[in-house]
C-alpha cells in the first residue's frame, strides 16, 4: 500500500496485513488533528517505510510517538514503546484509504457528543 501526506513531501510504504483497523475518538487524537475522529490501521513496524521526504516527530505521551509532515502538517504515524513491532498508520494518508475499512471505534468513552455514530460497528470505551 501507497500513502502520503497533503503535500506529497512525506511518501511512504507499507507492507504486511493490516490489522487493527479502528476509528479512534480519543482525545489526543483529536487534538492532534484536529478532528472529531481519526482512521487507524496497524501493520508490523517491519513493513513501514518512508521513500521520500522526512517526516517531523513529536512524544504524544510518555510512550507515544507520532509523525506528521512538516511542511503541511498531516498526521502520518504512531508508534507506542509499549508496542515496538507494530506501527499506526493514518488510513486516509494512504492513496487508497478504501483499502483498509475501519472494523470499530475505540475510546469512544472521549467520543464527541455531537458525533452520531450509526455504521453498526463494534464499540469500545478504552482500547480493544
Amino acid at each position: 500500500m501507497n500513502g502520503r501526506c497533503f503535500c506529497g513531501f512525506v511518501r511512504y510504504v507499507a507492507q504486511g496485513a493490516p490489522f487493527f483497523e479502528t476509528n479512534c475518538h480519543c482525545s489526543t487524537c483529536r487534538h492532534v488533528s484536529g478532528a472529531p475522529f481519526v482512521a487507524w490501521f496497524s501493520i508490523p513496524a517491519s513493513g513501514f517505510s518512508v521513500v521520500s521526504g522526512e517526516p517531523a516527530r513529536f512524544a504524544s505521551s510518555e510512550h507515544g510517538e507520532r509523525t506528521f509532515c512538516p511542511r503541511c502538517g498531516t498526521p502520518i504515524t504512531f508508534r507506542s514503546s509499549d508496542f515496538p513491532d507494530q506501527i499506526d498508520i493514518t488510513t486516509c494518508s494512504l492513496e487508497d484509504p478504501e483499502q483498509v475499512p475501519p472494523k470499530d471505534h475505540t475510546y469512544v468513552r472521549s467520543q464527541l457528543a455531537w458525533v452520531k455514530l450509526a455504521d453498526g460497528l463494534p464499540r469500545f470505551p478504552q482500547a480493544r
